[in-house]
């Protein structure tokens, strides 16, 4: 285990924070978290329609959430170039490639050989947001090659000539090259990509897909690494996945696709108290018969209950500690296939609706967005399992905090 520790804490940690400072993942990661105000809109919306279905005099908000979720494709087509700018220091260019971005996803709304004027506008919504990432990320990658050549940099153009004409080139270069595609060789790029990554699409829906979406984000957040870096690989699969139950279930048919946002986040179960469900760890602290971490414990417990662990895991703490770092590994393991083989197995509903609320206490998140109050039984049983998990390594950890603070008493 030491082996191991000093290989995570001197070699694979220094090596993976240089990673997630690279401009390109840096870029992704902002730009994910620059849409969550807009999928969180269309969120409060499902959220509302919940009272509705009990109030049906209470007003529509349904356009609400489709012109902010609903185009969430363009909005991610657009933060994706306009990040990729940013974080490779061509700020000149962040709007300009956005505004790209946004054209050419445009390009792909009259799928090839439909009657002209026909134009599928759901491919800027859920659906096309792993489109609008790739769009985005093409845009950024042309202007930013762009940006190098340094073109004009010592001409005797005025300043605003200069920089139309730098803005005009590699405008003409990703729409043309986008148009010849789409246009000339009548490639149906959207289709295309979804194609391509339909596999990954259907892995990231199964067992191994879901432990792994969250497992990877728990394991990094161990060594200091905010989980937000992955929401560019999670939520394309999470988008995708609700959004086709909510379709299934309006059309009359079932959800089926598990592994979504709601139920890794929202529903309090699997991320209970937050990455590697630390809630069970917190209170386990909150009578621990060691000052510091009763304390502590005490201190985080508030955020904990909304499922807000950083507190807790950067005080504790949990971030390259041995001990506490392998039941936060457990449990993301455990939770995923609990709620896999429960949901699976029909003991637990399928989340049907856009509800990215994980700052709602559990179980009362889940109740809600589940429609089943099954998910009580769940709660508590996860609850059992996850202190169990977490007590024997808080024992031991427990038992060095007291050897520290029985050394630092003076001497009567």
């Amino acid at each position: 285990m030491k082996i191991f520790m000093d290989w995570l804490a001197n070699v694979f940690a220094p090596k993976a924070k240089k990673f997630t400072q690279m401009p390109a993942i840096a870029a992704l990661s902002s730009a994910m978290q620059n849409l969550i105000p807009f999928i969180l809109t269309g969120s409060v919306v499902f959220f509302y329609n919940v009272f509705r279905s009990y109030i049906p005099q209470l007003p529509d908000l349904t356009n609400i959430s489709n012109y902010s979720f609903g185009m969430i494709g363009l909005v991610a087509a657009f933060m994706v170039g306009h990040q990729f700018m940013e974080k490779f220091r061509h700020p000149q260019y962040a709007t300009t490639a956005g505004i790209v971005s946004i054209c050419v996803l445009m390009m792909t709304l009259h799928p090839i050989g439909e009657k002209q004027g026909v134009y599928d506008l759901g491919r800027v919504g859920p659906t096309g947001i792993l489109i609008g990432v790739l769009f985005g990320v093409a845009i950024g990658v042309i202007f930013h090659f762009y940006s190098k050549l340094n073109f004009l940099k010592n001409s005797s153009l005025p300043d605003f000539v200069a920089n139309w004409i730098n803005n005009i080139i590699p405008i003409f270069i990703s729409l043309a090259l986008f148009a010849t595609l789409i246009f000339a060789f009548k490639i149906d790029v959207f289709q295309v990509i979804l194609n391509l990554f339909e596999p990954i699409q259907n892995f990231g829906q199964s067992l191994p897909g879901l432990i792994l979406l969250v497992l990877i984000p728990a394991f990094f957040y161990s060594m200091g690494i905010s989980t937000w870096l992955w929401t560019a690989l999670q939520n394309p699969i999470f988008i995708a996945g609700i959004a086709a139950n909510a379709l299934a279930v309006k059309n009359g048919g079932n959800a089926v696709n598990i592994v979504t946002n709601e139920t890794v986040y929202s529903l309090g179960l699997i991320m209970m108290g937050g990455t590697g469900a630390t809630l069970t760890l917190n209170l386990l602290m909150c009578f621990s018969r060691s000052a510091k971490l009763k304390t502590i414990g005490r201190i985080c417990l508030g955020p904990s209950l909304f499922n807000i662990n950083e507190p807790i895991v950067f005080s504790t703490p949990v971030v390259m500690n041995p001990i506490l770092m392998i039941p936060m590994w457990l449990n993301s393991i455990i939770g995923s296939c609990v709620i896999w083989a429960v949901m699976r197995g029909g003991l637990l509903n399928i989340p049907a609706s856009l509800m990215q609320v994980a700052q709602i206490p559990a179980p009362i998140s889940s109740v809600i967005i589940l429609q089943d109050f099954r998910a009580i039984i769940w709660y508590v049983l996860l609850f059992v399992v996850y202190l169990a998990t977490w007590y024997p390594f808080f024992k031991v950890y427990e038992r060095e905090v007291l050897q520290e603070e029985n050394q630092l008493q003076p001497a009567v």
